[in-house]
């Protein structure tokens, strides 16, 4: 468990309040974590951004008519800390009482509270039910490996030693599992995603990189770390001239959660998925 994560409202029972409390916010630095994985916030290896997609955002207009709208942040994958996802499904309920005069007012109000968590700049989009539903859902690229036959029966670890390349080949490719769990570290619910790679480099065995996948099944670890040490053991493995690792989270209490992590500059267009 993150230490933080022990003093956030996470897997305790919370009083919901229904006016603008942006203390609510809860901060974890991404130190530790880092740490863990032998990084710093000064040798980061990738670039990247977490979006949030909140689907439960309401608040009041002057007249006392409510909105509903879907909220999109995106966090930079450098921030200094994380926002604990209770924490900020709490934040974002504490709206649904409070009264803004458009929705760009509100935007404002979301960018200034969010970066302050943050500690770096968030941006924010508030979009009509109209805007998101013509947008539709789009598929994940490149070639599923799913219906590989791989064996695994140890869970508990992710197991990077499973993975395997052809070290006289370079290639290009996507590739895409929707067979990504892990489970939240405080509560133990399970996280379920698609996960994404797209590389040239040498080339990947597919059948491990399934493998690989799976033994994260019974591993405990927020989002944003999975995505990090599937990104680090495929550019240790790959020495790719770019790759790029994200996964689709399913939404958990209106919210989900969708890391990015690459070696380059990227532009994501966070199109939902199915499962979304």
């Amino acid at each position: 468990m993150h230490p933080a994560a022990e003093d956030s409202p996470l897997g305790k029972s919370s009083e919901y309040i229904a006016t603008y409390t942006p203390a609510l916010l809860f901060p974890i630095p991404r130190a530790a974590k880092w740490a863990e994985l032998g990084l710093s916030a000064e040798t980061l290896p990738y670039q990247g951004v977490d979006f949030w997609n909140c689907f439960e955002l309401s608040w009041l207009l002057p007249s006392g008519k409510p909105v509903v709208a879907m909220g999109e942040f995106a966090i930079p994958a450098d921030s200094p800390n994380i926002i604990e996802s209770k924490s900020f499904k709490l934040y974002l309920n504490s709206l649904n009482q409070s009264v803004f005069n458009t929705a760009d007012e509100l935007v404002v109000v979301l960018v200034k509270d969010l970066s302050a968590a943050a500690g770096k700049p968030v941006g924010v989009r508030v979009r009509s039910l109209a805007e998101v539903t013509a947008d539709g859902v789009t598929a994940a690229p490149g070639t599923c490996i799913d219906e590989l036959d791989v064996s695994i029966s140890n869970y508990a670890q992710p197991q990077p030693e499973l993975l395997r390349c052809d070290s006289a080949r370079v290639v290009e490719e996507s590739l895409h599992s929707h067979l990504l769990k892990s489970n939240c570290p405080v509560t133990g619910q399970p996280d379920w995603g698609t996960l994404v790679v797209q590389y040239r480099g040498l080339a990947l065995d597919h059948a491990s990189l399934l493998a690989y996948l799976v033994s994260f099944r019974q591993h405990a670890d927020f989002h944003e770390q999975c995505v990090e040490r599937i990104f680090l053991d495929l550019q240790r493995l790959l020495k790719p001239e770019h790759l790029t690792v994200y996964a689709r989270y399913v939404r958990r209490g209106g919210l989900d959660i969708n890391p990015y992590r690459s070696t380059g500059p990227i532009s994501p267009d966070n199109q939902r998925l199915a499962r979304q």
